[in-house]
C-alpha cells in the first residue's frame, strides 16, 4: 500500500451512501407543520387535512432506512414531488398527514417501533372524534409499523387502527449485493460510513444475507433471526386492521434488465485499478468481486445464491452511488449497471421468500390473492425505484385510505 496514495484518497473521498448519496439534501423545505410531537427516539410532524381544525382523520406514515435522523424536508419532497403529490392529495381529501421520523433510522427496528407506539397513542389521545387510524410506512417503515401494531395487540392495547399499509417494504427480506457489502468494508480505512451503514442494526435485520467483514461468509445475521422471532412472538402481523401493500417492482416475473454474472463496475485507477464488481449469479464458488489496488488482492465469492440483482422489485442505484463517490475521489470507473433489485416484488407483497430463482421470478399475477399475507396489494406496472411515489401506486393507496 502506498501511504501517500492512501492519504490522498482519504482527503478526497467523502462518505458513500447505500440508499441515497451520503450527503444528498432536499431541494426545498417542507411546508410548516401544524403540530410537532417529540418522543424519545424520534418525532412526528403533522399537517392537517383540508378544513380540519384539529386531528380528525390521522394517517400515520413512518420513514424508512438510512443513516442518521429523519430529514423531514427530504421525506416530504420524496412523497409530494413530481410525478405525484401524494401528501397534498391526502390532505385535500380530508386526511391528516402524520409523518413519523426517527433520531437514528439505522437503529434496530424493535427500538424504532417504540417511537411508532408512542405516536400511535398520542394520535389516539389528541384525535377529535372516533375516526380510526391508518398506520403504515415506506420501506423499513412498513416493518416498524407492522411490528408496533402487532405488539400492541399482544399487549391487549387498542391501537384503534382500521388500515395498515406498507409501501415497498421488505416483508420477506431485502438485498444488497455481497460484492457491495464487501467493498464497503474494504473501503472502511478510507471512510467507514458505507461499512457502518451495512453493519447497522436495521441493515442486519432487513438483509436476507449479510457479511460483517470482507472475509466473512454470507449468512442470515443473528439480528435478523432475533427480529423475525420477535415478530413471530407478536403474531407476525396485526390482526385487527385491514392490511394493504404496494411493490415498486412488476408482478409478472420479468427481469429488471440486469443480467446475472456480468461486470457492473470496473475501476481503472489510480487507486483500485482492475477492481471489478459483478452482478449476482448462481452456482458454487461464484466470484462477485475482485478487489485490487491499495489494499492488495481479494476475491469475494458466494455459493448457491439466486440471480437476485436482476429480480423484479424496487431498485436502488447501489453500484451507481459507489461509482459516483469513487469518481469524485479521482478514481477512474466504468459502470455498466448502476441499479440492483433492493426489495423483490415477492417480498414487498409477501407472497414468496427470496432465496431461489423460482420464488424471485414468480408470476404473481398467476397466484391466488390468498397466497399473500396482505389482504390486498398492487405491483407497479413498470419497474421503478425503491419507494418511488408514482401516480399509479399513490392513487391506489389514497383510494383505500379515503374510502
Amino acid at each position: 500500500m502506498a501511504a501517500k496514495d492512501l492519504s490522498k484518497i482519504k482527503k478526497a473521498m467523502g462518505p458513500v451512501g447505500l440508499v441515497t448519496p451520503a450527503e444528498a439534501q432536499a431541494g426545498a423545505q417542507a411546508p410548516n407543520p401544524d403540530m410537532e410531537w417529540k418522543v424519545q427516539g424520534g418525532a412526528a410532524r403533522i399537517w392537517l387535512g383540508a378544513q380540519n381544525k384539529g386531528l380528525v382523520r390521522p394517517v400515520l406514515l413512518a420513514d424508512g432506512f438510512n443513516m442518521g435522523p429523519t430529514d423531514f424536508d427530504w421525506l416530504w419532497e420524496e412523497l409530494d414531488g413530481d410525478p405525484f403529490r401524494f401528501l397534498t392529495e391526502l390532505r385535500e381529501r380530508g386526511q391528516d398527514v402524520v409523518l413519523i421520523g426517527f433520531d437514528e433510522r439505522s437503529a434496530s427496528i424493535l427500538d424504532n417501533a417504540r417511537v411508532v407506539t408512542e405516536i400511535i397513542l398520542r394520535a389516539i389521545a389528541e384525535r377529535q372524534g372516533d375516526q380510526p387510524l391508518t398506520v403504515g410506512g415506506f420501506s423499513m417503515g412498513g416493518l416498524v409499523t407492522r411490528y408496533a401494531l402487532a405488539k400492541l395487540e399482544t399487549e391487549r392495547m387498542d391501537h384503534q387502527t382500521a388500515l395498515y399499509l406498507s409501501f415497498d417494504s421488505p416483508h420477506r427480506g431485502a438485498s444488497v449485493p455481497i460484492s457491495l457489502q464487501a467493498i464497503a468494508h474494504i473501503l472502511a480505512p478510507i471512510n467507514d460510513a458505507f461499512s457502518r451503514q451495512v453493519n447497522s442494526p436495521a441493515s442486519r435485520q432487513l438483509l436476507w444475507r449479510h457479511i460483517e467483514t470482507a472475509d466473512d461468509q454470507p449468512r442470515v445475521d443473528p439480528l435478523r433471526t432475533e427480529f423475525l422471532r420477535a415478530l413471530d412472538r407478536a403474531g407476525g402481523w396485526p390482526q385487527r386492521p385491514r392490511k394493504i401493500g404496494v411493490a415498486n417492482g412488476v408482478s409478472d416475473g420479468r427481469r429488471n434488465g440486469i443480467p446475472p454474472g456480468v461486470e457492473a463496475l470496473r475501476c481503472t485507477g489510480p487507486y483500485f485499478k482492475d477492481t471489478v464488481l459483478y452482478t449476482q449469479a448462481g452456482g458454487r464458488d461464484r466470484i462477485v468481486a475482485e478487489s485490487r489496488g491499495l489494499f492488495g488482492e481479494k476475491d469475494i465469492r458466494t455459493n448457491d445464491f439466486p440471480d437476485i440483482d436482476g429480480a423484479p422489485g424496487g431498485t436502488l442505484e447501489s453500484f451507481g452511488i459507489l461509482a459516483d463517490a469513487l469518481k469524485d475521489a479521482g478514481e477512474g470507473v466504468d459502470v455498466a449497471h448502476r441499479i440492483v433489485c433492493f426489495v423483490p416484488s415477492v417480498s414487498a407483497v409477501a407472497v414468496r421468500d427470496v432465496e431461489t430463482n423460482d420464488d424471485l421470478y414468480t408470476d404473481i399475477n398467476a397466484l391466488s390473492p390468498d397466497e399473500s399475507e396482505l389482504d390486498e396489494f398492487l405491483c407497479s406496472s413498470r419497474a421503478t425505484a425503491h419507494s418511488a411515489m408514482t401516480e399509479q401506486l399513490g392513487q391506489w393507496v389514497i383510494d383505500r385510505i379515503a374510502r
